[in-house]
This record gives C-alpha cells, structure tokens and sequence, in this order.
C-alpha cells in the first residue's frame, strides 16, 4: 500500500511544479507518528486531498471522495488505488461511515472535510456531522489542519503566477467526553467544536460562517470552546 502512495507521490510532485506551486507545512511536528486518527480539513479546492498527501509524510490513509468521482477516467482509479470511500453527498450514507469505522478500528488515518463539499466562495461553509459522528464512535484523536491559497492556485497558474499553499497543522485534540452517545442537538455542538478548530489553524479571511463564533473567539483566547458550542444549540454543560 506504501509503494501506491510514493508513486502516487511522485506524479503529484510533478504536477505541483507544473503548477509553480510550493508548498509550506506549519505545524508538522503535531503531526502523530502513526494511526488511528481523524485528520478534519477546511476544503476550497479539487487540490486538497493531493496537498495533504505531500505535506504529511508517507503513510496508509483512508478519505472520504464524492460518489460522482469513482466513475471519473483520470481520479477515479487514482483515488481508488489508494483507498478512497465513495460517499453519497447530501444524503445520510451508513455503508461509508460503517467502511470509514473500521478503517479507523484497524489503525488507518482517515481524512475527511467536515463541509461535505468544496466551498466555491473562498472561505469555510458550515459543516456536517460525520466527523463529529466518526470521532465519537470510534474515540480517536482529531486533527485539525488548514490549508490555505489552493482557493488561488488555477487562477494563478492560468497567469504563470506561482503559489504557495500553506498546511497549517493544529495540536490533535480529544471531543469533550460525554456519558452517552451523542445525538440531535449534541452532534451539532461537537460538529461546532471541530470547526472552531480548523478556523483556529487559517487567517480570518477563511473563517466564513465561523468568523463571529462565541466558540472561536474562545479558543483563539485560550479558553475551553466547549460552553460556547453547547450555547449555540441551546445546551449547556450540564445537559
């Protein structure tokens, strides 16, 4: 399975200088050693998934892809060479979340953008629950990271202008423990907790939905988001 990623690696090595992109990491010493854990992205951009395999090092990942691109002649047998999870968007997909536990059960990273999407406005949309189901369910740690610029990248390549795209990468971090499992308005406030994370690894221009959040500015503080989150759904900690 290593061997597809480095080769994979190479052509997009490639690619990104076709592209005049370089690519800077923040942050990689969060990065752990190995798995399982949930690595939970923002996502402007088809590039995304490619960035994050050249900035983390050489390892078995497991990622969410849209059900539109198993069927695509070029990405479709490239992302289902290395493991991709075809998921149906809009719509609740137990077989895909089922596929990305027990990838997670056996030891893989599994990365997945929380705004099931890409954002076509250049800054961060809001989420749904998956990964905060995923990341109750299967108890791993999350890690946030932020990339920045792929919003630019085509525009800039159309010009010849080089880009640097920058991975931010947060500390890993734990859901705030409950006593049962989560549900309704709870999923919602951890889904909220997930995102202030991510928001917390990018410039304010990319905070989009989360730009004014009680939880953000907490966090950006210091200060545990975790009452804020509770507060925006109308719970508070000892609900």
């Amino acid at each position: 399975m290593l061997f597809r990623y480095r080769f994979i690696r190479f052509w997009m090595h490639i690619l990104r200088l076709l592209l005049l992109v370089r690519i800077e990491v923040t942050g990689r010493e969060n990065i752990p050693a190995k798995g399982p854990y949930l690595v939970t992205v923002n996502h402007m951009s088809v590039v995304d998934t490619p960035v994050l395999l050249l900035a983390f090092p050489v390892m078995r990942w497991r990622f969410f892809a849209g059900e539109k691109w198993r069927t695509h002649p070029i990405y479709g047998p490239i992302m289902g060479w290395l493991g991709a999870v075809y998921i149906n968007r809009g719509q609740p997909d137990r077989r895909a979340l089922r596929e990305a536990l027990d990838a997670l059960k056996s030891g893989s990273v599994f990365g997945l953008a929380p705004e099931g999407t890409r954002s076509k406005v250049g800054y961060m949309q809001p989420a749904r629950e998956g990964a905060a189901y995923l990341a109750s369910r299967a108890n791993v740690p999350i890690l946030p990271v932020g990339i920045e610029n792929t919003d630019r990248l085509f525009a800039n390549a159309l010009r010849l202008r080089p880009t640097k795209v920058v991975v931010h990468v947060g500390r890993p971090f734990s859901l705030p423990e409950l006593s049962h499992r989560p549900k309704g308005a709870e999923l919602e406030a951890l889904t909220h907790y997930i995102m202030v994370h991510i928001a917390a690894q990018l410039p304010e221009r990319y905070h989009g939905v989360y730009k004014e959040s009680p939880a953000l500015r907490a966090l950006l503080a210091g200060e545990d988001p975790w009452p804020a989150c509770l507060a925006l759904v109308g719970l508070n900690a000892a609900t």
